[in-house]
């Protein structure tokens, strides 16, 4: 916190120029009564924000932008006369109630140099300067001091001892830290608020939120409203961030709250005239559908509702909820689904065990339900809001305990969004070394070295291709054990590797029940299914126009945490199909076929064999260089070369047709290389499946 002290320094060596109190009086600017004028009434405006914000911090209630707001009228007076001890307290204040606390330090700083007595709570906000620069007994000692001489401290001793509590609280866990490392994700963060990092159970996608420049007009103080964005994890590296593809972002605050285990649905609120909504979307192949807002027991037009996440089961949704009219700010609550057809949800239920004196924030749930994550101000923070974990045990959440240092810091540290093996997790603060405000931090934690599985080669028999090693596979470390296995991929077709939309069912085998239906992406064909181990599972895939698919793999028990990655080829048996060969190799102007096309016919032999009742053309293609009859005639000879093929692998011939067309059907133009190679092709045509 060299910050600090290095501003500490500045003021004592610049006493002389910072010594005299300018007050706001008429008699002091008599060479510039106009700008007098001007500045007595932007404080005047500026109070009239500062004082609602105040109320509403010290009533634990979301303050909103008032505190923004008033510093921008506050800032104008301050260019009249920067030497007025309690506008430099008053905008310190409001900067410290910001996403950037530190930045309000100069200006306590100057109030106390110019008038120490110019409002009673400066005494307390020095303390919480302390606070942030990890000096505890004199932030305590600051405390103490502002309940001993202010006279109504009364009003305020909630906020005196929880801020005791947080120093000593702070004392203890700095002096056990945990096994971990705390990164700032410098490819992610913007010099705005980056905020809310929801990954995949596999850590390889994330959704966030930031109000970094965007193409929409900032507010009047130059607030570029929170946009929805999506970025990829490619060789240890987040990819450039882009917003999210479908009609999610809109020209007011777009928050994503949480998404689904397997990817295809997301939690955000919006934030509409002061009101905050929960809304759900759905991703259906690249878009996602624009946002629902949510039944009125969960967005409730009497409060504001944010910061939602699903249960285990998907069938609750727990969220946070301010009361007008409760002694408390946002409290902790969840509304379970009383109808599954019509998504209905009921009335909600306050989590009282989870909600402190204070406000509470995101919380994410992990997937076998026993494990919640809370952010909360309340409870034993070390200051400002920490990070808390419950366990759910004989039906019930268990009191909220702090995660620790440095997971947790004296500033704001929020929104845990873990990997499904708790190896890695992902966190929003404001600490120091950021780029600007609140900031996307990575949480690794430390364990023994392991053997990581490398292949997942004899976790699935009977595979159609050879199986992919995943890089991604991690070590398992001793945070929570939950012993799942995640296993993603997606379903391509087998000849040109196009994805395609399928239907997956798991089977437990040993109970022959299916116990997980998922519906791969339309236009990725990806899926993502988080499975227990000790089982031994069976995988049906179902698309139309394809050929059935199945194959299981045995997930042993107490196995550590893996992710197994597969890719799954369909065979296409539709009539009147027609697939390009594209691996088909012949020597120039001859029918020989080179050896690099033995893959690709294999392919087809397989589907053939696999499809015994199917039918198929082969037909050569060529472009439009030199006679037509000499093309004809060169496609006729390199169609019947693939059909011999086949039938030394032993398919039927009544089976096999074979065909040459010249040039006569060209798919791109001849007038350019690139043209003229597409026009070279074999390609097989099913005629018949019966």
């Amino acid at each position: 916190m060299k910050n600090i002290l290095l501003i500490v320094c500045t003021f004592s060596f610049g006493l002389v120029t910072f010594s005299q109190n300018v007050e706001f009086k008429s008699s002091n600017f008599k060479s510039d009564k106009e700008g007098f004028k001007k500045a007595e009434a932007a404080i005047e405006l500026g109070d009239t924000y500062f004082n609602k914000a105040n109320t509403l911090l010290f009533g634990v209630k979301d303050y909103k932008g008032n505190f923004i707001y008033a510093k921008k009228q506050y800032e104008l007076a301050q260019s009249f006369n920067p030497s007025n001890a309690l506008l430099n307290f008053k905008i310190g204040v409001c900067l410290f109630n910001s996403s950037n606390p530190l930045s309000s330090s100069e200006y306590f700083f100057k109030a106390k140099e110019l008038d120490t007595n110019c409002d009673p709570f400066l005494n307390y906000y020095l303390g919480r300067l302390a606070q942030l620069d990890s000096k505890f007994d004199e932030a305590i000692a600051f405390y103490v001091k502002f309940s001993t001489e202010y006279k109504k401290a009364n009003e305020f001793t909630k906020f005196i001892d929880q801020r005791k509590k947080e120093c000593e609280n702070a004392k203890k866990l700095i002096t056990n830290p945990l096994r971990v490392w705390v990164d700032n994700v410098t490819e992610l963060n913007s010099d705005r608020d980056d905020i809310t990092p929801t990954i995949s159970v596999d850590g390889g996608e994330m959704l966030f939120s930031s109000k970094r420049k965007n193409d929409n007009t900032p507010d009047s103080i130059g607030e570029y409203d929170f946009e929805i964005y999506t970025t990829t994890l490619e060789k240890g590296n987040w990819l450039e961030p882009k917003k999210l593809i479908g009609d999610i972002n809109t020209k007011v605050d777009d928050v994503v709250n949480t998404m689904s285990y397997d990817g295809t649905t997301l939690l955000m609120h919006r934030s509409i005239n002061n009101q905050s909504d929960i809304f759900e979307s759905k991703l259906v192949g690249a878009n996602w559908t624009t946002p629902e807002k949510m039944n009125s027991n969960i967005s409730n037009p009497k409060y504001n509702d944010r910061f939602a996440c699903y249960n285990h089961t998907g069938y609750k949704i727990y969220f946070i909820r301010d009361n007008e009219e409760a002694e408390n700010g946002f409290q902790a609550v969840y509304s379970g689904m009383e109808s599954k057809l019509r998504r209905d949800y009921a009335t909600t239920t306050f989590l009282d065990v989870l909600n402190s004196k204070f406000n509470e924030g995101p919380m994410y749930i992990t997937i076998k339900g026993d494990v919640l994550y809370l952010a909360s101000q309340g409870h034993g923070s070390m200051g400002g809001y920490d990070i808390f974990v419950s366990k759910f045990v004989q039906g019930q959440w268990t009191a909220p305990v702090n995660m620790g240092y440095p997971v947790n810091s004296v500033y704001d540290d929020f929104f845990y969004s873990p990997t499904v093996n708790g190896k890695f997790a992902y966190i929003t603060s404001n600490r120091p070394g950021g780029k600007g405000g609140y900031d996307i931090y990575k949480v690794t934690y430390w364990g023994p070295d392991k053997t990581p599985i490398v292949s997942t080669e004899e976790l699935l028999i009977s595979s159609i291709i050879q199986p992919v090693n995943d890089n991604a596979i991690e070590s398992k470390v001793d945070v929570t054990r939950k012993f799942l296995t995640v296993f993603k991929g997606n379903t391509i077709d087998l000849l040109n590797s196009q994805p395609v939309a399928a239907t997956i069912d798991i089977t437990d085998n040993a109970s022959g029940k299916i116990t997980e239906t998922v519906n791969t992406n339309s236009a990725t064909g990806k899926f993502l299914i988080t499975l227990p181990s000790g089982k031994n599972y069976g995988i049906a895939v179902k698309a139309n126009n394809y050929l059935f698919h199945s194959e299981n793999f045995d997930l042993p028990d107490g196995g550590d945490d893996n992710i197994v990655s597969k890719t799954i080829q369909l065979k296409n048996v539709a009539v009147g199909n027609t697939i390009t060969l594209t691996n088909i190799f012949f020597d120039l102007g001859k029918a020989t076929l080179r050896i690099e096309s033995n893959a690709e016919l294999d392919r087809l032999v397989k589907l053939m064999n696999d499809a015994p009742k199917l039918k198929i053309e082969i037909s050569g293609h060529t472009d439009n260089t030199g006679s037509a009859s000499t093309n004809e005639s060169l496609s006729q000879q390199r169609a019947n070369a693939v059909v011999a093929y086949l039938l030394s692998k032993g398919i039927d011939t009544s089976r096999l047709s074979a065909k040459g067309y010249g040039s006569k059907k060209p798919i791109s133009t001849n007038d350019t290389e690139s043209g003229r190679q597409q026009n070279r092709r074999t390609e097989f045509k099913i005629t018949s499946n019966s």
